[in-house]
């Protein structure tokens, strides 16, 4: 019941279509009594009586009814589907806000298969509940009504007779509901682990042919298929047994009411247009119970999807968003990290961090991956929040900033490049959409991106197609530096950005960002030293610490990690000649 009354808060906003669309389906409902009340009187009056006129003329209705009857119902089911339709809009559109909502915590357990099923089956199935099984289950309750007020008007002992199986008719309806509902949550769920292995051979085709593991995958897939097939054999065996019993039971009707309804014609308690009549009848029992196993089937499947979705739409983010809506200019991005731990999971990923950097000031970041470089600025960003400690921008605690207002203050690059299925302008300005292409190719010329896009046939509005496929990952990194310079950001975040580029490329790069560097904030996360060399702060940090901290030439004499990073890189100098340098 709890998902009909979820679905049912959009439902009234559509109350009319609904009214109105239930009022023609009963309608129908009656109408449809009266061909078996003609087919009645044609048999009592027409054929054993003395109104042989009245033949054509009810024949003439009978068929006028039907006509009117069919174009009721296609009104209706028009109606339905408008209304289907416009749950399903709103619905589909406040999932995708929620989803758009909900911070990376979210994202990090629930796999992406998961979410497409409840945006595409789950819906579906939603839809088809309130445009077709609404109506349906309205209409034939509508109808088995009518018909047994109308038996008992004719005949009430017959009447009776025939309905004396209803309730094992009704007994079995309920065991087949009890039954089959636990199949269709295991169905749907199984058919999420299928999607998310389908989206994930997808999205990593790449590596699949690089590694010639397609055999591999393909198995994968057919163990995950096989168990999506195997649930639906279990619900499909359910079906085989208590279908052909219903199926019996609704057959026996009409046993009953030849038996009984002969009897009684024959001892002229009942006309034989009577007869005729219940006959007629007999179908608006039968079909409705008839229809139960599959309304059944309908109802379990749309309150498995409806119960996902509801789940969905519930789930709230655990980042509570601030309240602050001021914004942050380049002269007020102060950020400090004030004794800051994080844990994920059972785990501690950072731990005592540290450090202050100023308006005009460039921390680098570097370490050994895993060591929580990333980590660190996504608290920054508030992707997560801190476990202990605190983190202020501009003098304000980081979870006082409303969200929006934060992000807006950051230009990111990270270390993930994802680049939209667009044109190049496009993902260039996806954080400025009013900049000029004037604008967006002097971001381009800054990234040093500008000369391979001019290169390209089509230049700025070539479609770069999903996740940037067909761009090297040097030039999609470019692309990324150039969208995030574009957006002129108080705060600017390079997570190895310029690890695919060549090192000419990269020390151009780096002249091009000391000159844009006044006044902002900047937080440069790097393996290669020469990305970091000329920060004001070097962090160097092992394990989720902070193990070293200072200057380039600072670190180079303290001999430690960050030394040894850089003999590495460049060779065996000698440390004091390159620090002085």
């Amino acid at each position: 019941m709890q998902s009909i009354r979820w679905t049912w808060s959009y439902i009234r906003n559509n109350k009319i279509r609904l009214f109105f669309g239930l009022l023609l389906a009963l309608v129908v409902s009656a109408l449809s009594m009266a061909n078996p009340y003609l087919a009645g009187k044609i048999v009592d009056d027409v054929m054993y009586g003395q109104n042989k006129g009245l033949l054509w003329p009810m024949l003439a209705l009978m068929i006028g009814l039907t006509i009117v009857r069919t174009f009721i119902r296609y009104g209706y089911q028009l109606m339905f589907e408008m209304l289907s339709q416009g749950v399903i809009f709103k619905m589909r559109e406040n999932l995708y806000n929620r989803l758009l909502q909900l911070d990376f915590t979210f994202y990090d357990r629930t796999k992406t298969g998961d979410i497409m099923a409840r945006m595409t089956g789950d819906m579906e199935a939603i839809r088809h509940f309130t445009a077709w099984s609404i109506y349906m289950i309205f209409e034939n309750a509508a109808i088995l009504i009518f018909a047994i007020v109308f038996m008992f008007s004719i005949h009430p002992p017959l009447a009776l007779a025939i309905l004396a199986i209803a309730p094992i008719i009704g007994f079995f309806a309920y065991r087949l509901s009890n039954a089959v509902k636990p199949t269709f949550t295991e169905i749907r769920n199984q058919f999420a682990k299928l999607n998310s292995v389908v989206q994930e051979n997808i999205s990593g085709n790449r590596v699949v042919k690089a590694f010639a593991k397609e055999s591999y995958e393909i198995e994968k897939f057919s163990i995950e298929n096989e168990a999506f097939k195997d649930r639906n054999l279990q619900s499909a065996k359910i079906w085989e047994k208590y279908l052909p019993v219903l199926d019996s039971l609704a057959g026996v009707l009409t046993v009953v009411m030849i038996l009984v309804g002969g009897i009684m014609v024959t001892n002229g308690s009942l006309t034989i247009g009577e007869l005729v009549t219940f006959n007629s009848l007999i179908w608006a029992l039968n079909n409705p119970m008839r229809m139960a196993g599959w309304l059944i089937n309908d109802v379990q499947r749309f309150i498995a999807s409806a119960e996902k979705v509801e789940d969905l739409l519930l789930t709230e983010s655990e980042i509570i968003n601030g309240l602050e809506q001021n914004n942050i200019h380049d002269a007020e991005a102060t950020v400090e990290f004030d004794h800051v731990y994080f844990s994920y999971g059972d785990g501690t990923v950072l731990e005592e961090i540290s450090f202050e950097a100023n308006p005009g000031q460039t921390v680098g970041i570097i370490g050994p991956t895993g060591s929580g470089k990333s980590t660190l600025v996504n608290l920054l960003s508030r992707f997560y929040d801190t476990t202990s400690g605190a983190i202020h921008v501009g003098g304000m605690n980081v979870k006082e900033w409303d969200i929006h207002k934060l992000r807006s203050s950051m230009g990111m690059v990270m270390q993930d490049i994802f680049l939209f299925s667009d044109t190049i302008e496009g993902n260039i300005a996806y954080g400025n959409p009013n900049a000029s292409l004037e604008d967006v190719q002097a971001a381009a010329k800054k990234a040093e991106a500008h000369d391979f896009i001019r290169n390209l046939p089509e230049g700025y509005d070539t479609i770069v197609g999903e996740r940037g496929v067909g761009l090297s990952g040097g030039q999609k990194q470019r692309i990324a530096l150039a969208r995030a310079l574009l957006k002129d950001p108080s705060i600017l975040i390079l997570d190895d950005t310029t690890s695919s580029v060549d090192m000419e490329t990269e020390e151009r790069i780096q002249k091009t960002l000391h000159s844009i560097q006044q006044n902002k904030t900047c937080f440069i996360i790097a393996h290669r030293i020469s990305s970091v060399k000329d920060a004001d702060l070097i962090l160097v940090m092992h394990d989720g610490k902070i193990i070293e901290r200072g200057k380039h030439e600072e670190l180079l004499l303290k001999r430690g990690y960050y030394s040894n990073v850089f003999q590495n890189q460049y060779g065996n100098f000698d440390i004091q000649l390159m620090a002085r340098k």
